[in-house]
């Protein structure tokens, strides 16, 4: 198992809290041990000094050396009614090397007393202080050797180091299976998941099916199983886009033929005497030739690339009433105001061409939404110039967009707005927008209308230029 992967982690991390649980169980394990160990000294030093008290008589020393040797002490002290008595004794074999209170120790004192006795390897005479049990006293001193006292300390801890381990590893493997199965498991899962989808990305059937049972791992199991389906989706739009680009080569080729015919025609029509077709001839000429360029250009966007603007100064209110002019409804629809707020000696610098294509794509969407209600309406086109560039205004009093077309507005064959649209309109308009260096916003849209706002700069960049 590696140590980089998360079960290797997470079994480093279940080793080491083993081994402070250990130390935490085996710590104050001890103290308690060497504390019961002395107080039970204490205690079997009491009985033998109050089973000498009962009577007035010397004991044999040989009686005397069988008590303490019982007891486990070499003398014993015992302070009753204010009075410091010397019960038992015997020869102590060296100097006291230091004394201990037992009379409410703290804990952290325990414990050192405890680690300094199974440190230290010698056997030291050692002076213990304590309260008799059964008020038999004030104080009882006892005075004894450190070293059985370390031997047994020392086999206690080894039991209790065994069991404590025994119960810790396999609470440890335990917990170790545990979260294994429910964590380990279902992320590599995911994870399995992720590189099977990796492989066939547009294949629909290698999206991951949410199973897991933990919140957390379900709401990431859902959430990739949306991000799948999304770019799923995504993929085989652009394959239908990239197919539909062929298509469109193919039929804006022979178009632009049929066209360039009827471009032919047109030029033989401005020779004609007849006043109404000179006025109409050269309306026809250039509407002509500007579905030429629209030809011309739509394998370009099916590259997802715009020429790059061809600057000029132009005046914008003959721009807007060409626009105007070539979008009035027919007869029969509803009636439509349009209302042009341009001032007349607004000149702005941008491409004419691309400019109308845009104006023309909102105002033809406009027009489209008045007309579905069947009520009269009005478009409004307004323009004026602002710090650093110019701005340009066009809203209607149409019912509004639908929520479906505001959430991909700008995005082909997402944003469509009237049913059997495509969305490509707004998408070629935002982006010969982008490509001005400005920006097409929505403002607003509601049940009173809609209004979109496109920003122009008076510089346009030279990397934009050159694209």
């Amino acid at each position: 198992m590696a140590i980089n992967t998360l079960s290797g982690r997470f079994l480093i991390l279940t080793t080491l809290f083993v081994v402070l649980a250990e130390v935490l169980i085996l710590l104050p394990g001890l103290a308690n041990f060497r504390e019961d160990y002395l107080l039970t000294r204490l205690e079997r030093a009491q009985i033998a000094s109050l089973a000498l008290l009962t009577t007035d008589q010397m004991i044999e020393p040989e009686l005397e050396q069988e008590l303490l040797a019982n007891a486990g002490v070499f003398n014993v002290v015992l302070r009753r009614d204010a009075v410091r008595q010397l019960v038992l004794s015997s020869p102590i074999p060296q100097q006291v090397a230091a004394t201990y209170d037992l009379r409410e120790p703290p804990e952290w004192l325990l414990v050192r007393d405890a680690l300094a006795l199974l440190v230290d390897s010698g056997n030291h005479v050692i002076r213990v202080i304590g309260d008799p049990v059964q008020k038999g006293g004030l104080v009882i001193e006892v005075t004894m050797e450190t070293g059985p006292m370390r031997v047994q300390m020392m086999e206690y801890g080894l039991r209790l180091l065994a069991l404590s381990a025994a119960v810790s590893v396999v609470t440890a493997l335990l917990l170790f299976a545990l979260v294994r199965r429910l964590m380990v498991v279902p992320i590599k899962r995911v994870v399995a998941h992720m590189a099977a989808y990796a492989e066939a990305p547009e294949d629909g059937r290698r999206i991951i099916a949410p199973t897991a049972r933990i919140v957390e791992l379900r709401v990431a199991e859902e959430a990739l199983a949306s991000m799948q389906r999304q770019l799923t989706a995504a993929l085989k739009q652009k394959e239908r886009l990239a197919q539909l680009g062929q298509a469109v080569a193919k039929i804006s080729h022979d178009l632009r033929n049929i066209l360039t015919t009827a471009q032919l025609f047109a030029d033989r029509m401005e020779d004609s005497k007849d006043p109404a077709v000179q006025r109409a001839a050269p309306k026809l000429m250039n509407s002509i030739g500007r579905a030429v360029n629209l030809c011309e250009t739509t394998l370009t966007f099916g590259r997802a690339e715009e020429p790059a603007p061809t600057l000029s100064r132009f005046m914008l209110a003959g721009l807007v009433a060409e626009v105007v002019e070539g979008e009035q409804p027919p007869a029969d629809a509803a009636q439509i105001d349009f209302v042009i707020d341009v001032p007349p000696s607004l000149a702005i610098r941008a491409d004419r061409e691309q400019l109308y294509r845009v104006i023309s794509n909102l105002v033809r969407n406009a027009r489209q939404a008045i007309e579905a209600t069947g009520i009269p309406g009005t478009i409004e086109i307004g323009a004026g110039e602002e710090p650093g560039g110019w701005w340009i205004r066009v809203q209607d009093t149409g019912p509004g967009l639908p929520l479906r077309a505001r959430d991909h507005l700008f995005q082909p064959f997402s944003g469509g707005v009237k049913k059997g649209g495509t969305g490509l309109g707004l998408a070629i308009s935002a982006e010969l927008v982008r490509g001005h260096g400005g920006r097409l916003d929505l403002v607003r849209t509601d049940e009173t209308g809609t209004e979109f706002k496109m920003h122009l700069p008076q510089e346009l960049a030279l990397d934009q230029v050159a694209h």
